[in-house]
């Protein structure tokens, strides 16, 4: 198991810390960009990003999972949307609430991208895990 500390040298506020110092880990977990995509490779919940937030967290839990690991190992998470407002203004507590319980905020980068690899698709979410 490795040890992890949060790093947060500053005042702000955020949902998430600013670093996370890892030591000793016994391994490593590069989850490639997950997008809300159905077992068979189809886009899923077109329109709907609060839908596809779920789905998209859904599969990066599914990839945890196969490795042993959770979402308490995450500790990098980048979320790239195709509209940061809507995704602000309810699909990311999808998020908020998955990682408050269980008990990390991982660093990461929330951007917002023209178009992702397919046009249906409005998330995709690529995370590191250390266990």
């Amino acid at each position: 198991m490795a040890d992890k500390t949060s790093i947060n040298p500053f005042n702000w506020h955020f949902a998430d810390d600013q670093g996370v110092l890892v030591t000793a880990p016994s391994s490593w977990l590069f989850v490639s960009g997950q997008t809300a995509m159905s077992d068979d490779g189809e886009p899923q919940h077109p329109g709907d990003l609060r839908a596809q937030v779920e789905l998209t967290l859904a599969n990066v839990h599914r990839v945890l999972e196969a490795a042993g690991m959770t979402l308490s190992d995450v500790v990098q998470l980048n979320t790239h949307v195709t509209d940061v407002a809507a995704f602000q203004a309810g699909a990311g507590e999808v998020l908020d609430r998955a990682f408050a319980a269980a008990s990390v905020s991982p660093p990461g980068v929330l951007s917002q991208v023209s178009a992702l690899g397919h046009p249906d698709l409005l998330v995709e979410i690529d995370a590191i895990a250390v266990r």
